[in-house]
């Protein structure tokens, strides 16, 4: 005869006895609706033959029981297939708080996996076992950048295709790969920077552009080198490897209107660090930039006047824009009101160069800058202007008469020296007391 207690409890039994306890409280008491809606959450458990959790039992990613609780460095909890899976989309901050972590190393949480298995233990039902490993199937683990190794063999795999493959539709179906990874996920970018010929491989099929490239190819690369240079890492990287430059600029001359506009981007974006401004100036990427912004197009005027202003931050790229004829260009779209907080800006930084200067004056830089001021309300944009002028007043006396005649006519440099920013009052100050020196002379005399 068998012993009492022998015999093996049904691991519903608590949760029935949960349940007949709730439908005697809404018959008899309330109808509270945190009441139905545990009662409702038991049916379908039973429904389903699944056990009723604590709340506090669920990963806050998935909303649903840990299987393998693991804490991350901002000492938060979550299960591990959830915050591996937030990870390998290139988020690098807590889901509940935001913080940045610091590393991506998941510590298992034992004391809640110990808490999940005594629970379920005391509440008569079996635990949900977290998954044995697969031999068929192994568990691919994010390193510190969120990627797997199979994510790696297929980025390579991509790289492999574009550079090797005799195919031009594997080439463009492997580069518009390539530039969505990039775009989406930032651990592809560091990549990059990992794989020594990755660069390479990428525009190895611009390296003959000028005989002719697939334009959606030519788009697709180009575009992905940006994704890429946007990561912080890869910016000296990318300028120092061989014939990368010559490529970009082959793409702002030969492109499509697209292509060129994400050319100019890219040379912007890597034109943030001193050394490579220096390279891209000395290769001859201004030419091109100032080419591009003359042409007008919309989409690309203003990545292509971003990228030219960073490059004359340093002194030999300005004068080098000065000789590729930035000049007459930022004063012509300037004079058709065409962007011009970014050109005023560049044509600022330009009037400390002499031979600019002396372009401006023979050009009619006064009337224009002039007109600039006594339209806008930029403060900005009229410091820039009677910075340009102050630079030509100092430069040039047979621009006086031409200064006097506007002071005369609409005060407008009196105006600045009384209302501007401090740097305007001070430039505005400069011309009048510079230009009235003559009429003070001959009447002291």
């Amino acid at each position: 005869m068998a012993k009492s207690g022998v015999f093996e409890r049904d691991p519903t039994d608590n949760l029935k006895k949960e349940l007949q306890k709730l439908v005697k409280t809404i018959v008899e008491d309330s109808s509270d609706d945190e009441i139905l809606d545990k009662t409702v959450q038991i049916l379908q458990s039973l429904k389903q033959g699944i056990q009723y959790y604590p709340q506090e039992f669920n990963c806050p990613l998935s909303k649903e029981i840990m299987t393998d609780p693991v804490i991350i460095c901002t000492g938060k909890t979550y299960d591990r297939v959830s915050i591996q899976k937030w990870l390998s989309g290139g988020n690098r901050t807590c889901p509940e708080t935001g913080q940045v972590l610091s590393h991506t190393v998941l510590t298992p949480n034992h004391l809640v996996r110990d808490m999940i298995a005594q629970w379920c233990k005391n509440h008569g039902v079996r635990a949900l076992n977290s998954p044995g490993p697969n031999p068929a199937n192994p568990v691919q683990y994010p390193d510190e950048q969120g990627l797997t190794e199979a994510d790696r063999k297929h980025f390579r795999s991509l790289l492999k295709k574009l550079s090797l493959s005799d195919s031009i539709s594997e080439k463009k179906e492997a580069a518009r790969m390539l530039r969505s990874l990039t775009k989406k996920n930032p651990a592809f970018r560091g990549f990059f920077g990992e794989c020594s010929t990755a660069i390479p491989e990428l525009i190895s099929p611009l390296s003959e552009m000028k005989n002719g490239v697939d334009p959606n190819l030519c788009e697709d690369v180009i575009t992905t080198l940006l994704n890429v240079s946007i990561h912080e890492s890869n910016k000296k990287l990318v300028v120092e490897t061989v014939n990368v430059v010559p490529v970009l600029l082959d793409a702002l001359r030969l492109g499509t209107i697209e292509t060129r506009t994400n050319a100019a981007a890219t040379l912007f974006t890597l034109s943030a660090l001193d050394s490579n401004k220096l390279v891209i100036g000395k290769a001859g990427g201004l030419r091109p930039l100032i080419e591009l912004l003359e042409e007008g197009h919309a989409l690309a005027m203003k990545d292509a006047a971003s990228a030219i202003f960073n490059l004359c931050i340093v002194h030999e790229n300005k004068t080098r824009a000065v000789r590729d004829g930035a000049v007459s260009v930022l004063l012509d779209k300037i004079d058709h009101r065409i962007l011009v907080d970014e050109l005023l800006a560049i044509l600022a930084m330009l009037s400390s160069n002499q031979k600019a200067v002396e372009e401006m004056c023979d050009l009619g830089a006064v009337s224009c800058l002039f007109s600039v001021i006594r339209e806008t309300t930029c403060a900005r944009n009229k410091e820039n202007c009677i910075a340009i002028l102050y630079a030509i007043c100092f430069s040039d006396r047979t621009k006086w008469k031409e200064m006097r005649e506007e002071e005369s006519r609409y005060e407008t440099l009196s105006q600045l020296a009384e209302n501007g920013n401090s740097r305007a009052k001070r430039k505005a100050s400069g011309i009048l007391d510079r230009i009235n020196r003559p009429f003070n002379r001959t009447h002291t005399a």
